[in-house]
């Protein structure tokens, strides 16, 4: 059974490295292709393509990793716990912030 997991856990670093490979190549003939041209900018290497990758993944996606409820998954469970009073206010407060959303504010006007 422990090897199972040893083929499986290799596995997924080959898929890991294969994916980081490709995407940089693209990110690399992306950048050379448009920068140099649009911006002036000098043509990078396949290794600054990958640092590229990796610090726009630390800039703009973190490293949670899919765990734990996303926000969505936090507001639902807020929502559940809401008595009818307290959605009635939340609605208002959106309201008087973003004016009417939802279906009603969807409906044209006669």
């Amino acid at each position: 059974m422990k090897q199972h997991w040893i083929f499986k856990g290799v596995k997924i670093v080959l898929f890991v490295l294969l994916a980081a490979t490709v995407l940089s190549f693209v990110v690399m003939n992306l950048w050379n292709w448009l920068a140099p041209a649009l911006f002036g900018l000098h043509p990078i290497s396949f290794w600054q393509a990958l640092g590229l990758l990796v610090l726009t993944k630390i800039l703009f996606g973190g490293f949670r990793g899919g765990r734990g409820p996303s926000w969505r998954g936090r507001m639902s469970e807020r929502w559940e716990r809401m008595t009818p009073e307290e959605r009635e206010r939340f609605r208002a407060g959106m309201k008087a912030r973003c004016g009417p959303f939802g279906s009603r504010a969807a409906a044209p006007k006669a």
